[in-house]
């Protein structure tokens, strides 16, 4: 199979980069500096075990590609935000031997959130969802830096919206001669709304600065509860956090390897690259939506997700607003 990795940044270049490392077929999709970067020097992809230059194919969008073939795998590594336009763009692609991409071709969704499935199945026949635990940051244009080790990531696989295949197993089987774990498992879905869970703090870090506060980490576990309350209302599943723990165990550890300080997570990195969107509204706002579905109030997620949205707009750093300040909004809210 060749992997075409749609989002060539941080996760998408850690994928792409330790696929290409075990041996695979893979062609990256980047758009600007970071196509310009790739196309002229190669993928550096940083990690504990030193750092690796890939020189792979790279296109800044699937005309550059022309006819697909029959066994590419589409993996999807956009932020959400990105999705719609990104399966409008792949989705028509011919594909050789006829049929279109949303035909025949397999599609990841390797992103934090629930919505870029719902959105792919629209369209694509073939959805299969990925949960992404894989510390990996952009550090410039052309450069990716992955921070774990022995493994680079753990991802959960199934088709969406439930259930395996063989084309999840022969995916899976390829991630394993990398180091990653790539569980298959029929209900994908309740790995992602738990990291869903996780992700809630991705808007509190990107606001107020990665989470070491005690006043940072509690304002986390209440928007956490909330949004436990809404998936309750809502019938939702989600695996537990001690089954979370129990499936990472010791297998990835954050171990400096050049003295530099690891930063943030996804919504701290696009504040801090002035990347102009973030992905509160899929996150924080995913528990909004169904809280307002199921008739649970969400005050403390509705004032995460409006403050980063906020901070995108204009273009602040990451970090700017002290947590003290953030907690004095939420709790104006619950209050109010």
């Amino acid at each position: 199979m060749r992997y075409v990795i749609i989002g060539a940044g941080a996760v998408g270049g850690a994928l792409g980069g330790r696929l290409a490392q075990a041996g695979q077929d893979v062609v990256l999709v980047a758009r600007g500096a970071q196509y310009e970067a790739l196309r002229e020097r190669g993928l550096v992809l940083q990690t504990p075990d030193g750092p690796h230059t890939h020189r792979l194919p790279v296109v800044d969008g699937p005309e550059a590609l022309g006819t697909l073939r029959a066994d590419d795998v589409l993996v999807l590594c956009v932020k959400t935000q990105d999705s719609a336009a990104a399966l409008a763009a792949w989705g028509p692609r011919p594909v050789e031997g006829g049929g279109t991409a949303a035909g025949r071709l397999p599609l990841v969704c390797a992103q934090n959130g629930v919505e870029s499935e719902r959105l792919a199945l629209r369209t694509f026949q073939r959805v299969y969802a990925m949960c992404v635990w894989l510390p990996a940051a952009f550090v410039e244009p052309g450069v990716v830096r992955a921070d774990g080790t022995p493994l680079t990531g753990i991802l959960h696989l199934g088709r969406y919206p439930s259930g395996s295949d063989e084309t999840a197993r022969a995916v899976a089987a390829d991630l394993e001669k990398a180091p990653f774990e790539a569980p298959v498992v029929d209900d994908v879905m309740r790995w992602k709304y738990a990291k869903l869970l996780a992700n809630l703090a991705n808007s509190i870090e990107a606001i107020s600065g990665v989470l070491t506060s005690a006043e940072g980490i509690a304002l986390f576990r209440r928007a956490r509860a909330e949004g436990e309350a809404v998936l309750a209302a809502a019938g939702i599943a989600y695996t537990p956090q001690d089954e979370e723990k129990q499936a990472r165990a010791d297998k990835i550890r954050f171990e400096p390897f050049d003295g530099s300080p690891r930063g943030g997570g996804s919504s701290w990195q696009s504040l801090q690259r002035g990347a102009g969107s973030i992905e509160a509204d899929f996150l924080n706002g995913e528990i909004a939506l169904l809280g307002r579905l199921h008739g649970v109030p969400t005050p403390i997620n509705d004032v995460l997700q409006e403050q980063a949205d906020e901070a995108a707009r204009q273009g602040r750093a990451a970090g700017e607003t002290p947590v003290a300040d953030l907690v004095a909004m939420v709790d104006a809210r619950v209050t109010g």
